[in-house]
This record gives C-alpha cells, structure tokens and sequence, in this order.
C-alpha cells in the first residue's frame, strides 16, 4: 500500500470518533447503528453491549460493514472512507486494558460523567472500566478500506485490499506494545 494513501486512511481514523456499522441481522436485512471507536492503527474497536441486538448478529457473522465520515459545505472537501471488515470480541485482558486507556484519551468527558449515570443500564459501557458481564469489547480487522476523497475529483476513492498476513504482522506488533515488550 501506498505510504501516502496508508497515511491518508490514519488521519481519518484519528479524527473522527463515531462510526456506522453494520451487521447483518439473522433475517438477511443489514442493521446500521453509530458507535464511538477508538482506532490503534487500522484495528477498530468499540464496546457494545453484550445484550444488544448487533452483537448477536455479529455473534452470528462477524462480517461488517463501517461507513466513518462527516459533511463538507463544499463537495470537493468531501473524505470519508468505508471499510469491510470481521469483528470478534476481545479476549485478551492486556489488548483490552490497552484499548480501556487509548478511549480514556480520545474521550476524557466520559471521565466526567456523575458515577450514578455509569450504573445505569447500556450507560455501563462508558465507563472507564466496563464490566465485562454487560459490555463485549469488538476488535474490528478490515479487508478492504475505500477511501474517499472529492479533492481529487467528484466521487473519487481508492481502494485498499488488506491480507490476512497484514493485520497477523500489524497485530503482533500491538501486542508487544500490549505487553509491555518493544519491538526489537
């Protein structure tokens, strides 16, 4: 992949914080909801709530569908990019202690929430510390990433195709990072 265009990708994933997803529901029709993320690399995660319907569904099939982006007043501003990916719960206490700290800095507001709104229901998945009996942690691998970007011409994108050994080396270098080893 191009540095450049491998850049471009970053720099959205590092501005934006909300995302749709989609998931395929068991009937066949795609259900799309918007979630805060926290990217480390291309790997997105978010936390959901172990009793939501998108969960079983990517319970299910763990293919998705995520759409990140905002609106331009002038159509050559427009970037955005979509990805298909595979989602899978995080087991993994030290990537999801590591993920806990990456969205404490993305959304330090949710450290000023009063501690009675953490307790409440699908709330719990803000807190710091989510209690993993009522959230999952999702580690989100993209295949393939469209980025899109009109300042190279109306509805232009280049597509980015992701190998299983990408994200396998990608991987295994956040998980000395997860450690507390550094890459030699």
């Amino acid at each position: 992949m191009k540095q450049r265009l491998k850049d471009c990708v970053l720099h959205l994933l590092d501005q934006h914080r909300i995302m749709t997803i989609a998931t395929n529901r068991a009937d066949g029709w795609p259900q799309a909801t918007i979630v805060g993320y926290v990217n480390d690399g291309f790997l997105l995660y978010c936390f959901i709530a172990r009793n939501a319907q998108k969960f079983a569904n990517i319970q299910r099939d763990p293919r998705v569908s995520i759409a990140i982006g905002t609106d331009a007043l002038h159509p050559l501003e427009i970037q955005g990019l979509s990805l298909a990916g595979r989602a899978a719960p995080v087991d993994d206490s030290e990537e999801f202690e590591h993920v806990a700290g990456l969205r404490s800095r993305r959304y330090p507001e949710y450290a000023l929430l009063p501690p009675p709104v953490l307790r409440e229901g699908a709330l719990q998945r803000l807190a710091p510390q989510p209690a993993s009996s009522t959230v999952v942690l999702l580690r989100i691998a993209p295949e393939i990433i469209s980025v899109v970007d009109y300042s190279k011409g109306f509805g232009h994108s280049d597509l980015i195709a992701f190998s299983e050994r990408d994200l396998d080396l990608h991987l295994e270098s956040l998980r000395h990072r997860w450690d507390g080893h550094s890459v030699a």
